[in-house]
């Protein structure tokens, strides 16, 4: 297993020992401070982009560094180097301490290892198979794109893989390692015609190895798909505008959820009193058919992880319950200034970013309710089954997403197909206006990447069938930075 390979890596390939961290950590907290922590990290990558049938990009690379994280209060310091010499990581250490530093003192506490447990075991991680496996991959994606339809004029698929592996020490005694694997493949068609066009794009992926591929989700399946899509589109209708009933389609429409709600139920935010749900704990904030929930401990998911990126465990963390707010989601930083149990949402793009809570995977427990009456009970409604993305503003919840596949719903039937609807609306408004809550509870089929303050991190997403009372139809979608993405 991964895991156990890469047991005591950084010990066994740089030379670390515990009484080098307890060194380093105490030059960390040299000039005071509460509390320091060093994470190491060592990735090797792959990517490959296939364009016109032909394989236009291929890169394979190696990064490592150390980041040293000095916490005085609410200031931090932090400060890394990709040098794991230990004159460049005591370098980065002392840095980080002038800059928190406090009259405060804090010791190293002794290092306690906890019982590793597995979540993503792969006896040969992607990063590792046979190149021409994987350009395979993106032949066969691109060939079955193609055969779908005679009016689909260009395919794009990509394919990327990881194994990310790290060490997390801090002050308090805390010492964790992971190896964490990652891949994943996309495609992408564009459909024409002498007077219209249409674009389609599926994949998937999460904590796998490359055999993912060869199973049910292949390339065949997300060619097809994409291409579906495309073709869709061709004579889709402009969608109608104006307050409407909404249905949002089971998985990958609850990035609409990670955005609208998620992000404003992150403990920073409401720590900072920038979040329309900050001081809400205990109230009602969605409707009574709605329990959403934040899960890191689901295996082989895109979102899960063993530890955090403070070397915590994560764990399933319910936020909503039957439309009452019960917590945030909380680092070792806003823990301890709210108050807060460490729900191990600590997250970080590499050792070269600070970490702060984010989500993992984030969804909405399935109901009760049967999907095709969801959809029986719509006199004149939108089905929105894909989204492109979407963003929001976390002061006031209100979001907007761009709807890639969507139907009309005439008298409880779905009929033709729609483009440019765009939904509008405001977070903790609308899971008050969710009135039907299907059986049906998919998550996305593991390609989501979230933003936030300019880290990018995997996530999953996942909703059964919802209905939603009344919602803004109509406008245009702006992408903005910071946004989630495919």
């Amino acid at each position: 297993m991964v895991t156990n390979h890469q047991e005591h890596f950084f010990f066994e390939h740089y030379g670390l020992t515990n009484n080098a961290l307890e060194t380093y950590l105490g030059a960390a907290l040299s000039a005071g401070g509460d509390y320091a922590d060093l994470y190491f990290e060592y990735l090797t990558s792959t990517s490959l982009s296939m364009d016109e049938s032909l394989i236009k990009s291929a890169s394979q690379g190696i990064s490592g560094g150390c980041g040293v994280r000095v916490v005085s209060g609410e200031r931090t310091g932090y400060a890394y180097t990709d040098d794991l010499s230990p004159q460049r990581i005591l370098h980065a250490a002392r840095t980080a301490a002038l800059i928190a530093s406090a009259p405060s003192k804090t010791t190293v506490a002794g290092f306690q290892q906890k019982p590793a447990r597995s979540l993503y075991p792969v006896s040969l991680a992607s990063v590792d198979a046979e190149l021409t496996s994987k350009v395979e991959l993106l032949m066969r994606a691109d060939r079955t794109a193609r055969e779908y339809d005679p009016r689909i004029r260009e395919v794009r698929a990509n394919y990327s893989d990881e194994l990310r592996t790290i060490l997390v020490v801090g002050s308090d005694g805390t010492f964790a390692e992971d190896s964490q694997p990652m891949a994943r493949m996309n495609v992408s068609s564009i459909a024409k015609t002498e007077t219209t066009s249409g674009r389609g794009s599926a994949g998937g992926g999460g904590r796998v190895a490359l055999d993912f591929f060869f199973g049910e989700k292949t390339p065949e399946f997300f060619a097809k798909e994409a291409a579906r899509q495309a073709v869709l589109q061709l004579d889709a209708r402009e969608a109608p505008a104006g307050d409407m009933e909404v249905v949002l389609g089971p998985g990958w429409p609850g990035v609409l959820l990670h955005e609208a709600v998620g992000h404003g139920l992150e403990a920073d935010f409401n720590r900072k009193k920038t979040s329309a749900f900050a001081g809400l704990i205990g109230k009602r904030v969605a409707s009574e058919k709605c329990t959403v929930v934040d899960n890191g401990t689901m295996p082989w998911r895109r979102g899960s992880l063993n530890v955090d990126d403070e070397g915590h465990p994560t764990q399933e963390t319910v936020l909503i319950e039957n439309g009452i707010l019960k917590g945030y989601l909380s680092d070792k930083l806003s823990s301890r200034l709210m108050g807060l149990a460490n729900t191990g949402n600590g997250r970080r793009e590499s050792y070269e970013h600070i970490p702060m809570p984010r989500m993992t995977n984030t969804y909405m427990l399935a109901g009760e309710d049967d999907p095709g009456d969801i959809i029986r009970s719509v006199k004149n409604g939108i089905y929105a089954v894909n989204f492109g993305g979407g963003q929001v503003d976390i002061t006031n919840g209100k979001f907007v997403f761009s709807a890639s596949e969507a139907y009309l719903i005439e008298d409880g039937k779905v009929t033709a197909p729609i483009k440019g609807a765009t939904l509008i609306g405001n977070g903790p408004d609308v899971l008050t206006r969710v009135s039907m809550v299907g059986n049906d509870l998919k998550l996305d089929e593991g390609v989501g990447t979230c933003g936030k303050d300019g880290q990018a991190v995997p996530v999953g997403v996942g909703i059964p069938t919802l209905k939603i009372d009344r919602m803004t139809v109509g406008g245009t979608a702006r992408k903005e930075p910071g946004g989630f993405m495919q």
